[in-house]
């Protein structure tokens, strides 16, 4: 008898220690638990945090907008990182100066004072290097602050290449095309606004 109520103490003892060392399988879709993070998950989905960088050719609203002769009007300020040629902190020289960027013809032999800032391509590449989607994203890319440009305004760098190499022009000249509404002339750290004079 004593051994019989051995057997099933041990018995019960057995499968009370069996039944604590289950596991519980919790159903996927009702978990409570966070899932970790993919990699596609971390990804920005919204564009107006930074700036797309790829080049690609210009589209037709762009194109329509940026070809043309330019007028330099008037000085906007200055980037922090260094002077240049252009007589900081004035910038003057450059005032009244002329671009000519057509699909076929690229000029900036107007620029008069300048020398080194004189150039001129035929068929040049016209590409667009960058796109900034408001004013916070294109300043943390470029550090550059243009005087007035307001917070949805889409800026996008163009970089103009000789064909034949498929180089920059080599010139410190860079063009920011804001809304295809303005034109903002970018020589070396210092900030000019462009206007139209001619389609």
């Amino acid at each position: 008898m004593k051994k019989t109520l051995m057997a099933c103490t041990m018995i019960m003892l057995m499968l009370a220690s069996a039944c604590g060392n289950v596991e519980t399988i919790s159903n996927p879709n009702t978990s409570s638990e966070p899932t970790p993070e993919t990699e596609e998950s971390i990804i920005p989905k919204n564009t107006s945090e930074y700036c797309t960088v790829e080049r690609i050719s210009l589209d037709s609203e762009t194109e329509k907008y940026f070809y043309g002769t330019w007028k330099v009007e008037k000085l906007l300020g200055f980037a922090n990182s260094y002077n240049d040629a252009s007589e900081y902190p004035t910038g003057q020289k450059f005032i009244g100066d002329e671009i000519i960027i057509n699909k076929d013809f690229f000029s900036s032999k107007g620029l008069n004072n300048y020398k080194k800032y004189q150039y001129e391509l035929k068929s040049p590449l016209y590409q667009i290097t960058a796109t900034c989607y408001n004013s916070d994203s294109f300043y943390r890319f470029y550090k550059i602050d243009i005087p007035d440009l307001n917070i949805n305004d889409e800026v996008k760098a163009i970089d103009i290449s000789d064909p034949s190499t498929k180089r920059s022009i080599p010139v410190s000249v860079s063009f920011f095309v804001v809304n295809n509404d303005r034109l903002i002339l970018l020589s070396e750290a210092t900030i000019f606004e462009l206007k139209k004079i001619t389609d």
